[in-house]
């Protein structure tokens, strides 16, 4: 199995470092489990028709430690539910970046991803050139591929997949009928 490279509009970038991810639904909403209605809150404080805008595929673009704070996931299913279908960043804070890669969404560290694009901007990520390019502009900016196991875990659909998936096969491998 591998990866399907991304084709996605830029639905917004995160001018700020070190954004903690909560203020995406608002720190006051984070305890909401209803998903429809975190979709609907989702940058509700910065602009009130952000929901109403997203597209399926569409692509979230952060700086330097994306994701700071506690890893608290409501945002993130609100984004997932709007469609968004990765997050390009200068980097990701570690907490975030290992419970948003265990459930298999993808997290991509793009050096210089920040000021080579602009909202509404079409991008694609291709996966087997490890390279972002920016559809309007034709600039081109490598990222940061994937360790094995990160791969392995996007490529299952996250964590648990990659595990039962790896333990089959060595399963499969040590039986007598393997050899």
């Amino acid at each position: 199995m591998s990866l399907q490279n991304l084709q996605g509009r830029v639905a917004w970038v995160f001018e700020e470092d070190d954004y903690d991810i909560d203020l995406i639904v608002g720190v006051r909403n984070i305890k909401i489990t209803d998903v429809k209605e975190l979709a609907a809150l989702a940058m509700s404080d910065y602009a009130s028709d952000f929901a109403a805008t997203v597209s399926k595929g569409d692509l979230l673009i952060g700086g330097e430690n994306f994701g700071y704070g506690h890893p608290h996931y409501p945002a993130m299913r609100a984004m997932r539910h709007l469609g968004i279908s990765a997050v390009i960043a200068e980097s990701f804070s570690p907490g975030f970046f290992r419970g948003e890669m265990s459930m298999g969404f993808p997290l991509v560290t793009c050096p210089g991803i920040r000021t080579a694009v602009a909202r509404g901007d079409e991008l694609t990520v291709d996966w087997s050139t490890s390279e972002v390019t920016n559809l309007r502009s034709g600039k081109t900016l490598a990222l940061q591929p994937f360790a094995a196991s990160e791969r392995g875990m996007l490529e299952a659909g996250g964590l648990i997949p990659y595990l039962k998936r790896r333990m089959a096969q060595s399963t499969h491998a040590a039986s007598p009928a393997a050899t």
